[in-house]
Order: structure tokens, then C-alpha cells, then sequence
């Protein structure tokens, strides 16, 4: 797949730029600080490769989900299959959906101390200050859902002062969104923060068999509020609460091909979310500070979709070659999940021993019940974790500019899981990661570092008694994460620079995979048993690239390009599409590209002032094609989008007129290959994509106070 000439030329005029007209700026980059680390640290202080998205970024992009903002950061990715992009791969490393089986996940996602892990379409970005993405293994910090990288949202705190805004959108699709937030002080030592926030549109999907434009609509309301205690300079408790309610339509895919479905039972994809957090610093002792983190979620969750994509009759509105089916297919999971981080943190100066020691306690339990047209009982199925870890770091001066940060975690997980299928596992390991860094300052006080890193996650079970014996369970996957890295700014802080060259050593690499068996000895329709297994190995090398320049008091450019070269080892696969197992011939997925892993990634930018009180931001960002399966040789094509917004601010109110893809691409975001579902075309085998969000033209009005 090779890189479009725009792609570099974009980003290498952005770079340029920045390098040679930053000389004469007049002020500088903000600095940035990183909370997800086990103390806030500077973007440049960081030995990690580490992406921030702030709060400007995704007001700018008019982003009311983590997905419509992710794309700025290199090597990171997301899939559909639902109404939000709420599955997230890293480097190539990621859950790509979930249907029975429960699932380990790779990327972890932390919102304001609360564990929303593998609930992805939750990510509202109401309030959300600051999108922090740490790639690479965070073993250390938080263990087994972690392998690949954490995702840490944090929105904002209680201020000092009273102040607020009220914010109101209108778009295309009839999209419309509206938010309030309100901060300030209750007394001398409480604060509080409440952010109200609703996103109704119609959605990009037409149902021509329903007449109608809404099948795919998006009903999401969000309330979140922050409480801050601080009784004395060495004491302060945080107290935070989520809630969520999420009705979306979700009718996906058409046998066209096309935006427009035939589906007479559209589907739905629904999230409950009551959660809250709360967070204990206490100063115990001038030489270290007790930390305390306590966290719940509950979410009820509920997916569903027309399995056949269309309409009962549709043989006697087209010719068929074979008879169709109708069925739909409908996932109701409870998902609660509990988290304790206790932790002890050295007050170290600058150039002294720093270290950290903590506890961690996570109990999570799922219940599922699967309604299916073809299964007249039901299926369901009970879950449970529970997680211990014991972890630790240690930062060690050398000399003046060496530092030696050494971190480990030991973590021991037990599982049980019951269905009404008969299935009982009751799996229980025991897991270690960690990492060894190096750092040296060199005397302008740029940050170079050699990480070395280790994570895992954890092995697990597939409950369809259709299975081989020897595919019924997989192994625990772990991964060696090999880091170079670069920080620094120049110019007087008027240029920031960001680089890291990575390769990663997956063992026993957990995979999706699938077998397909007619169902009462019919052809169709088909069942298809989702399941896990393990890949000898694999691994991954690439490099992450971020830009931000101030060029003038008027001009500032921002640009980051991933690259990654990713493939698998010594797979040999049965159930891929071109595989024949009927004469015992598997196909060789060794050297094959890990699915969800684009060889680039790039966005590119400016934000001009063009008078005192008019704005322009331009981006670009692309990306190159994909495979979306190991399974499968379906990918997406590679693209680039145009977003562009224009706004007036005044001291307290502020209009603004944004585009998103303006040059109305067409974006594949989730995709099944060698796959039949047409009755027109005798279920003949072909590939079937989800589209992302077309050109979209929006309003937005703010008034703060």
C-alpha cells in the first residue's frame, strides 16, 4: 500500500513550517500534563509515546464522541460493527467487536478514574478537558486489559471562581446537541462541576423498505459532576459521577453495498451507565502521599440487528436464486465493575530516588442473555473476574542526567463462567509486566529514552459446545514493547517536537476466528460460531511523529504521522475465507498484515486568527487501507478528509460554521469478507463494508459566563 503524495507533502509543508518560522514567534506551545501516569507529569517529561488531545481539538472538530477525535492520533484506531466506533486498536493490538463470548480486552479506557473498558460507545467527550493515549504496554500502571495501551479521558475540575457556558449545535441529518456547564465554589474548601449534555440526529442510513431516514439515529444524553473537598493543604477527596443514557439506531449493512438498507427490523445499540469515583490524596508524610482510588460502573447494555438485512418478502419484489430468511439477532449484557488502587507516592525533588508502591483490586461480573430467532429459549450466560495486583516503580538518578526507571506488577485473575448451554469454566493464571526504562536530559533539557516493556492479557475460553475440544480454550498473549524516543521544543517553546520508534513481540497473539455450519442441515441460513484462538506469534514496527508549532501570534501548525509494518508468524489457518479444509490446506497467514494496523496514519493542521475576533481551522487527516479480519481478505480503502471551521468569538460568546469530510469520502469502518447474505444472488460470497460519516455541515453557538 503505498503513500499518497498528498499525505506527505501535507505533512512535510506543516513540518517545514513550523521548523524554520517558528524562530520568530511570539509566544509559546501550552504546556500539556499527563494525569494518567501515578503522578502528573509533562507531555515532554514523559519516557512514553503519548498523545494528548485537548479540550480546543475536540471543540474545534464539533466531536461529541472519542471517535470523531482519535484519528489525530498516530497509530491508533477504531471499528464499528455498532452506532459509535466503540472498539479501539493500538499499534494493530485491539478487539475489533463482542457478540457471545465474553471478551479480554487490549486497550484500556479510564474515564475520570472510572474503568469503562470494553464499553467504548459510552465515550462521550461532554466536558472532557483532555483525551490521553499511551501506546505501548502499560503493565506497570494497569495490568491485563492494557496490553496494547491505555485510553485516559478526563474532563473538567471545579474551579475556584463561578463560571459556566451553554453551548447549542445544529447539522446536517437533522443533528442537533446541546450542553451546559456550570463550576464553581460552594465554599472556602468545596467545589463542584456539572456538565448536562444531549445529541439527537437522524443518522447517514436510509431504510427503503421502511421509508425511512432515521434507522440509524443517534439519542445520547449525558450528565456528569465533579465534587472537590480539600480541607487542608495536605488533604483533598474527589468525588465524580457519570450517567449515561444511549438509545442509537444501528442498521448497518446493505446488501448493496450502499447507505440505504432493506431491513424491516432495524436494529439498536443501547447503554445505561450509572458511575462514579472517588479519589483520596492525603499528604501522610512530608516523604510520600497516600493515594486511594475507588471506582463503580453499571452499565446495562443492549445490541441488536436484522441478521438477514432485509424484508421477508423480498423474493417476490426481486428474483432470487435461493429462498431468504428472516431473523434477528439481540445481545442484553449487565456489566458491573468494580475497581481499588491504593497506592503509596514519593515526594521526591528533581534528581532524587522517586518511587511508587500500590495495591490493586478489580471485580467485574456480565451477564448475558442472547434473544435469537433461531434459538426459542434463549441463551445466557454468567461471568465473572476478579483481579489481584501488586505493583510497583522505582526511578533512580545515575548522574546528573541519567535516570534508571525500573516498574513491575504481578497480577493474579481468576474467572468463573456458567451458561445455559452447559458450559463451566473456571480458568486461573497468574501474569507479570513491567518495563525498564532509561532517560538522559541533555543540556538544552530535551528528553531522550530507550524503553523496554512488558504486558499482557490475560487467556480465556470459547463457550460453543460445536467446537474441537482443542479449540474450547486459548492461551494468555504477551507482548515486548522495544522503544526509542525523542522530546523537546526549540524556538523558546515556540516549536514542540514528539518521536518514537517502536517494535513489538506478540506471543501466542489471541485472534478472531470463525466457522460457519448450515443450521438444521438447511444451507441457509447459517450459524456462525465466533471464537479465539492463538497465533504462534507476530510483531509490529513503526514509528509516531507529533508537531506543534506557533509560527506567529496569528499562525499556529500542528501535524503527526504513525507509521507501522505489522504482520503475523508461523499462522496457519483453517477457517480463513481462502483456506480448504475439506482437503486439509490452511491458508498461510504468515507474514500477513495484523488487521486494523494501517501502514500510515496521518492529520495535519492550522488554526489562523485572522483578526482579533475571526478563526479559521483547517485539517486534513488520512489514513491508508486495512485489513479488517485475520479471517478475511476484506480491507478498507486508503483516504484523506478535509475538516475546516470558521468561527467569530467575542469575550464571552462565540459562532462557528464547521465541515467534516468535505470532500464527502466514502470511509469503510467495519467489514465482513467472503460472506453471503443476498438471496438474490444465491448467498453467492462477496465482501460487505459499514460506511463512516459522509460530509457533514454544521452551526454551533456558545455563551459563557
Amino acid at each position: 500500500m503505498t503513500k499518497t503524495p498528498l499525505t506527505l507533502t501535507a505533512l512535510a509543508a506543516a513540518m517545514l513550517a513550523g521548523l524554520v518560522q517558528a524562530q520568530n514567534a511570539p509566544s509559546t506551545v501550552e504546556d500539556i500534563l499527563v494525569t494518567a501516569d501515578f503522578r502528573p507529569t509533562g507531555l515532554l517529561d514523559l519516557a512514553a509515546s503519548t498523545t494528548v488531545i485537548d479540550a480546543e481539538t475536540i471543540e474545534q472538530r464539533s466531536a461529541v464522541h472519542l471517535a470523531e477525535v482519535l484519528n489525530t492520533a498516530p497509530n491508533v484506531n477504531f471499528s464499528t460493527g455498532a452506532s459509535r466506533g466503540r472498539f479501539f486498536q493500538i499499534r494493530g493490538i485491539g478487539e475489533r467487536s463482542q457478540f457471545v463470548e465474553p471478551i479480554n480486552p487490549s486497550v484500556g479506557l479510564i474515564v475520570d478514574g472510572i474503568d469503562m473498558t470494553g464499553i467504548g460507545g459510552g465515550a462521550t467527550t461532554l466536558d472532557i478537558q483532555q483525551v490521553e493515549v499511551l501506546r505501548g504496554p502499560q503493565g506497570t500502571l494497569y495490568g491485563a486489559n492494557a496490553m496494547a495501551g491505555l485510553i485516559n479521558m478526563v474532563s473538567g475540575n471545579p474551579t475556584e471562581v463561578t463560571e459556566g457556558q451553554v453551548s447549542v449545535g445544529v447539522a446536517e441529518y437533522s443533528t442537533r446537541t446541546a450542553s451546559a456547564v456550570v463550576s464553581g465554589p460552594l465554599s472556602d474548601t468545596l467545589g463542584y462541576r456539572l456538565a448536562v449534555g444531549t445529541t439527537l440526529s437522524d443518522g447517514y442510513q436510509d431504510n427503503a423498505w421502511l421509508n425511512t431516514d432515521d434507522n440509524a439515529s443517534i439519542d445520547e444524553q449525558t450528565v456528569r459532576g465533579k465534587i472537590r473537598w480539600q480541607p487542608s493543604e495536605r488533604l483533598t477527596l474527589d468525588v465524580t459521577g457519570l450517567y449515561l443514557d444511549i438509545d442509537n439506531g444501528y442498521d448497518g449493512f446493505s446488501l448493496d453495498n450502499t447507505r440505504t438498507t432493506l431491513s424491516d427490523q432495524p436494529g439498536h445499540d443501547r447503554q445505561q451507565t450509572q458511575a462514579g469515583s472517588v479519589k483520596v490524596q492525603w499528604q501522610a508524610s512530608s516523604a510520600y502521599d497516600l493515594v486511594a482510588l475507588l471506582s463503580h460502573a453499571r452499565s446495562d447494555l443492549e445490541y441488536g440487528y436484522d441478521e438477514d438485512w432485509a424484508y421477508p418478502s423480498i423474493c417476490e419484489d426481486f428474483e432470487c436464486v435461493d429462498e431468504g430468511f428472516n431473523s434477528f439477532d439481540n445481545y442484553v449484557r449487565d456489566n458491573d465493575n468494580t475497581t481499588v488502587d491504593l497506592r503509596l507516592v514519593s515526594n521526591s525533588a528533581e534528581g532524587e530516588l522517586d518511587w511508587v508502591a500500590g495495591a490493586y483490586y478489580r471485580d467485574q461480573n456480565e451477564d448475558l442473555l442472547r434473544q435469537y430467532t433461531y434459538l426459542s429459549e434463549g441463551f445466557s450466560s454468567e461471568f465473572s473476574t476478579e483481579s489481584r495486583a501488586l505493583y510497583g516503580q522505582l526511578g533512580i538518578p545515575l548522574a546528573e542526567r541519567w535516570t534508571l526507571v525500573s516498574g513491575l506488577r504481578y497480577e493474579s485473575r481468576d474467572a468463573d463462567y456458567a451458561d445455559s448451554d452447559g458450559s463451566v469454566f473456571n480458568p486461573s493464571e497468574d501474569m507479570w509486566g513491567g518495563k525498564l526504562a532509561l532517560e538522559y536530559r541533555d543540556a538544552r533539557g530535551q528528553l531522550w529514552y530507550g524503553l523496554a516493556s512488558r504486558g499482557f492479557k490475560a487467556g480465556g475460553f470459547n463457550s460453543s459446545q460445536t467446537l474441537p475440544v482443542n479449540d474450547r480454550e486459548f492461551d494468555t498473549e504477551t507482548l515486548w514493547n522495544y522503544e526509542l524516543g525523542w522530546k523537546g521544543d526549540a524556538f523558546d517553546g515556540a516549536l514542540q517536537t514528539r518521536i518514537a520508534l517502536f517494535y513489538q513481540d506478540r506471543d501466542d497473539v489471541q485472534t478472531k476466528q470463525s466457522r460457519v455450519a448450515p443450521i438444521a442441515g438447511e444451507e441457509c441460513p447459517c450459524n456462525f460460531t465466533d471464537y479465539t484462538t492463538n497465533a504462534a506469534a507476530g510483531n509490529a514496527r513503526g514509528l509516531e511523529l507529533e508537531v506543534n508549532a506557533q509560527i506567529n501570534s496569528m499562525t499556529r501548525v500542528f501535524a503527526s504521522l504513525g507509521l507501522i509494518d505489522s504482520e503475523f508468524d508461523n499462522f496457519q489457518s483453517f477457517v480463513h475465507a481462502d483456506a480448504d479444509p475439506e482437503n486439509g490446506v490452511p491458508y498461510d497467514l504468515s507474514g500477513h498484515d495484523m488487521p486494523h494496523a494501517p501502514s500510515y496514519q496521518f492529520a495535519v493542521g492550522t488554526h489562523l486568527q485572522l483578526t482579533e475576533h475571526w478563526y479559521a481551522r483547517v485539517e486534513v487527516e488520512g489514513k491508508d487501507g486495512f485489513y479488517f479480519s485475520s479471517r478475511h481478505e476484506a480491507q478498507s480503502d486508503a483516504y484523506e478528509l478535509l475538516n475546516l471551521r470558521v468561527g467569530y468569538q467575542a469575550d464571552r460568546w462565540e459562532v462557528a460554521l464547521w465541515g467534516r469530510n468535505l470532500t464527502d469520502e466514502t470511509v469503510e469502518t467495519r467489514g465482513f469478507g467472503a460472506f453471503g447474505n443476498d438471496p438474490r444472488d444465491g448467498y453467492a460470497t462477496k465482501p460487505y463494508y459499514q460506511f463512516g460519516e459522509p460530509r457533514i455541515v454544521g452551526l454551533d453557538a456558545t455563551l459563557r459566563f
